[in-house]
């Protein structure tokens, strides 16, 4: 297994430094975790959000290309249905290029009303979209000259110079959480990236088993919250107002989403701060939420024991 870190480049106004520090230190967080051993670097993208959580996920990716040797960096991920397909192609092989092959490119629908509303994008739009243009991006890794002409992307007579340097094209992954999106990833052939359960993996293996993959040539990403401290109870003093702002991020605009398109929601509410840690069955996308101390009691009497 191996284990990666995702920093979102993130500014909130309750925690506010200089936005130029914020990209300072995200670069020599991928410089930190290569010399700890970490095996990925990944970034994710939002647009016009009220705490500059970063836009431009390939730009910063460059960046840290340039200052580490061995790391994997990844996107997870790219909100394909805002972006030109060929636009991607070209400034994903730049990152290849720049890293030496170390590129893991992940891309997703979206999910934030906001966005599509803004950016004119019907946002029932955007699986059909995301898969299109991905078979397009597949594409023009892997063949000299591509014209293509689909419901959403046109484009004629492009050929994609140069080339990445990791053959065929870089990892391609696909984002999905529900099992008809996890399935369609499995047999189409694209890694998975989610936040969900064991449930999601076996719903994945077995839609690759189906279509005549072995589910040992694919990988899945999983992304978790988790924090560590000596004691739970500073773990969580220092955890919990974070926590509670990235639970609630999602919970309110997912909430706005299934008020316009369902009867009600049904999403449960974050609990506030003070309450947040005593919270059963807390979970980030039906992931547990992971804050503690990485020892057990009787780990922890052993350490403190003189020899």
């Amino acid at each position: 297994m191996d284990i990666g870190i995702l920093p979102e480049f993130r500014n909130p106004a309750q925690w506010a430094t200089p936005i130029e520090q914020i990209y300072r230190e995200g670069i020599e967080k991928a410089v930190l975790a290569e010399r700890l051993g970490f095996d990925h670097f990944w970034t994710s993208e939002h647009h016009f959000a009220v705490d500059s959580w970063s836009p431009s996920l390939l730009t910063i990716l460059a960046a840290a290309a340039a200052r580490t040797s061995r790391i994997r960096l990844g996107t997870f991920i790219i909100i394909l249905p805002f972006h030109q397909p060929w636009r991607i192609a070209e400034d994903a092989t730049a990152v290849d290029l720049i890293s030496g092959g170390r590129l893991d490119l992940g891309v997703g629908p979206g999910w934030d009303l906001n966005e599509f509303e803004s950016l004119g994008v019907p946002i029932k739009q955007r699986r059909p979209r995301m898969h299109e243009g991905l078979e397009a991006l597949r594409r023009l890794f892997t063949e000299e000259r591509l014209t293509h002409n689909g419901k959403y992307y046109r484009f004629s007579n492009v050929t994609l110079t140069p080339k990445p340097l990791q053959k065929p094209h870089p990892p391609l992954w696909v984002a999905a959480i529900g099992e008809q999106a996890i399935q369609q990833a499995a047999r189409l052939g694209y890694n998975l990236m989610g936040a969900g359960s064991e449930h999601g993996q076996k719903i994945y293996d077995d839609a690759l088993r189906e279509a005549g993959r072995e589910p040992g040539h694919y990988n899945i990403a999983q992304l978790r919250i988790a924090y560590v401290a000596r004691t739970r109870q500073q773990a969580w003093d220092e955890a919990e107002p974070h926590v509670h702002y990235g639970l609630n991020y999602f919970y309110t605009r997912f909430k706005a989403m299934a008020d316009r398109f369902t009867q009600q929601a049904t999403l449960p509410e974050v609990p506030p701060v003070g309450r947040l840690r005593d919270t059963r069955g807390l979970s980030f996308f039906g992931a547990r939420v992971t804050v503690g101390t990485p020892w057990r009691p009787h780990q922890r009497r052993h350490r403190c024991q003189k020899v």
